[in-house]
């Protein structure tokens, strides 16, 4: 969809929708520089939440969807409202990339595109629920977010396991088994964070995924992370360079963040890709926010 811009600056055309959900608005540390960053470039924002029966999407000249993190919850009601703001504005990232990045069977489509991902199985309604007993494994539903409703479990804990698939989709939940990866216990995971399919910044997500224990999280939305700084290697860029250029999308995604893990034989695989409303940790990463602003400055002027 092509923007209709004011004549003259930026500052002067339609404002741009940050969007974020109820629940998640005053825990998006990524909002306030996002729109310190916006302001700079003389684009005016607007904190909207994405349910807001009142907001007229068609007075935006964008939406940007930032942190909308009960999306997962309410799936059917999230992918109407991707289709009803498309037809009104732009959205940012576009429909067909937000539709993708919200059920992790995106997985097996990277795969097909020959991207490195964690061996991935998926089980559906009617699906008989056959685990391993070999190996540490993790139980997943494919559309969830902040890590709810995911579990560890060790060698021998198949039955522990298949309880947990069984409930998820007695539910009516897809369910998605994976192996747990050992080098998270040590090395943690890489996140990449890149704008317009260039990567601006990583960093390290340490393991958050243990044994018996109930995950501590941030008001029932997303499991505590320990993150810290790090510089990705050659390995990890090219992967997240393959996952970009895999992204069913018109061009690269204005936002994504790839969670990589090192496999058993030192290869990177991806675990995770975040392109509906990631955490972007631009207060760690200077200069990002501007990087940030500046990929959907371009959305504006397309």
């Amino acid at each position: 969809m092509n923007i209709d811009l004011s004549v003259g600056s930026l500052g002067n055309a339609r404002p741009v929708a940050v969007v974020t959900a109820a629940v998640s608005r005053h825990l998006d540390q990524d909002i306030a520089p996002t729109l310190a960053a916006l302001s700079d470039l003389g684009i005016s924002t607007r904190v909207v939440e994405w349910d807001d029966p009142t907001v007229v999407w068609s007075d935006f000249a964008l939406a940007l969807v930032r942190s909308p993190w009960d999306y997962s919850t309410r799936l059917s009601e999230y992918l109407e409202w991707i289709d009803r703001v498309d037809s009104e504005s732009t959205l940012v990232n576009e429909a067909a990339v937000l539709r993708w990045s919200s059920d992790k069977h995106y997985l097996l489509d990277l795969e097909r595109e020959g991207v490195p991902i964690i061996p991935s199985t998926f089980l559906h309604s009617g699906d008989p629920v056959v685990l391993s007993s070999a190996g540490e494994f993790v139980v997943k539903p494919s559309v969830s977010a902040g890590s709810r409703d995911t579990q560890r479990y060790r060698s021998g804990e198949s039955d522990k396991g298949i309880l947990h698939a069984e409930r998820l989709l007695a539910q009516g939940r897809d369910v998605l088994i994976q192996p747990y990866i050992a080098s998270v216990d040590e090395r943690g995971e890489t996140a990449l964070v890149c704008f317009d399919g260039v990567v601006s910044h990583a960093v390290r997500k340490g393991p958050i995924l243990s044994h018996g224990s109930a995950m501590r999280t941030v008001d029932g939305l997303y499991a505590v992370e320990d993150i810290s700084t790090r510089n990705p290697t050659s390995e990890e860029v090219h992967v997240a360079a393959l996952v970009n250029a895999a992204i069913p999308s018109s061009g690269p995604p204005t936002y994504v963040r790839i969670d990589l893990v090192q496999g058993d034989g030192g290869e990177i695989l991806v675990l995770e890709v975040e392109a509906n409303e990631p955490s972007l940790f631009l207060d760690l990463a200077p200069g990002s926010a501007e990087k940030y602003a500046a990929a959907i400055s371009r959305r504006l002027r397309e």
